[in-house]
């Protein structure tokens, strides 16, 4: 990526596309880290005992094979709004109604139909994430990819204060019921901005059919720079996040653990993480552009490897609420904001403007592996070893995608 004017930077943050970049972000991570935050202390609270919390991981399985259904919403499209549009409308209003819908079982005798529940919302989830990422591909000029990358993670990231903060605090007030169709509402601003943003250009003409909507994406990949090198990004895409993606993964468990109330871990998430996420945004943004996205995967990736010894700090200190705070705060900034803003705009800088849906379903399926599947075994994990050790782990499994640096993202390369 090679440094624009600053001007052209400024445009850039103003323009509307970026605007409506801002609010497809929010909306895409709101359904995830729901998930993560949310039902994790509605279970907790209801008695699910930590070994079934970890396994929950698993229902996420659709971020992780979501590349076998995006050839079809490359292919087709839905109603009037285009091939975008139509199919994001879709998903956000189906979501609307499963978050809130969910909230009215009981954990304790439908425990059953609450995984269905939260499996059809991944399911829908992914698909949204499908279409969104395509749609800021197409939409942002080549040049604003690693701004807007920086852009969508941090509204990613600030959706998950819905949940973990403002959810959590309700829900010392108010019934679970209400709570679930609150934070199910916060979709209903993305479902607006997909009526009003335009349909981005199309790169050439649509897949003419499912055989070709399936492999030309696959076999361009390959073709680029050939097997060796496509199987190296893929291993880099993978490795990536699996550190700080296992550390959090039982956050909230792990802060209940310590003996934070519900309401304290809510706070602390609101009054740090959301500044946090806003400084995260401004700063990798500037960053992206100044950097280039190659130096900026080494420095943020670094910083995201701290921001897990923090939790293992927290772990060894106990319940001091100033250290939650702290923690939690250069976790949203380096982790989930500039980290995954360096990732989000090298998967971009990966894919072909032809086949956007396909491919960067591919590599964010391939970045989700370690949420989905890994993830699943960190109750065990803590089980086995107690919250310090299992954070100890979690940073070791960060330093193999950073050896690879050298070869993926070369430091003086752009």
């Amino acid at each position: 990526m090679t440094a624009v004017p600053a001007t052209a930077t400024w445009r850039s943050l103003l323009s509307t596309r970026m605007l409506a970049v801002l609010f497809l972000g929010f909306s895409s991570g709101l359904p995830l880290f729901t998930m993560l935050y949310l039902m994790q202390a509605w279970l907790a609270k209801s008695g699910v005992d930590i070994k079934a919390l970890g396994l929950f991981a698993l229902v996420g399985f659709p971020y992780t094979f979501k590349f076998l259904w995006a050839p079809f919403m490359d292919r087709f499209s839905v109603g009037r709004l285009g091939r975008r549009r139509g199919w994001m409308a879709l998903t956000q209003l189906a979501l609307f109604g499963v978050i809130g819908g969910m909230g009215m079982l009981d954990p304790r005798t439908q425990l059953p139909l609450i995984v269905g529940a939260a499996g059809l919302m991944t399911f829908l989830s992914a698909s949204q994430d499908i279409v969104i990422d395509a749609y800021r591909r197409e939409i942002l000029a080549d040049n604003e990819q690693g701004f807007g990358a920086a852009v969508i993670v941090n509204a990613y990231k600030a959706a998950g204060l819905v949940p973990s903060a403002l959810g959590l605090i309700l829900a010392d007030s108010l019934p679970w019921s209400s709570v679930f169709w609150v934070v199910g509402a916060f979709m209903l601003p993305g479902l607006v901005c997909t009526l009003l943003a335009p349909e981005p250009q199309v790169y050439g003409a649509p897949p003419k059919n499912m055989q070709e909507a399936i492999v030309l994406p696959f076999r361009e990949f390959i073709a680029r720079d050939g097997w060796r090198q496509a199987l190296t990004i893929v291993a880099f895409v993978l490795l990536y996040k699996i550190g700080d993606s296992m550390a959090t993964a039982l956050a909230t468990k792990f802060y209940l653990d310590l003996g934070f109330s519900t309401t304290q871990i809510g706070l602390a998430a609101n009054a740090t993480g959301l500044w946090a996420s806003l400084a995260g945004g401004v700063v990798g943004g500037v960053w992206m552009v100044k950097l280039g996205i190659n130096r900026a995967l080494w420095v943020f990736g670094a910083l995201q490897a701290l921001a897990i010894l923090g939790f293992a700090w927290l772990a060894q200190v106990g319940p001091n609420p100033l250290l939650l705070a702290g923690v939690i705060g250069f976790e949203s900034f380096a982790s989930l904001g500039l980290g995954a803003a360096a990732l989000v705009a090298f998967i971009s800088r990966s894919t072909d403007p032809r086949y956007t849906a396909t491919q960067y379903a591919l590599f964010s399926s391939l970045a989700a592996v370690p949420r989905t599947f890994m993830n699943s075994m960190t109750g065990f994990i803590v089980a086995q070893t107690g919250w310090f050790v299992f954070f100890i782990v979690c940073f070791a499994l960060a330093i193999p995608a950073m050896m690879m640096l050298p070869k993926i993202a070369p430091w003086n390369k752009q």
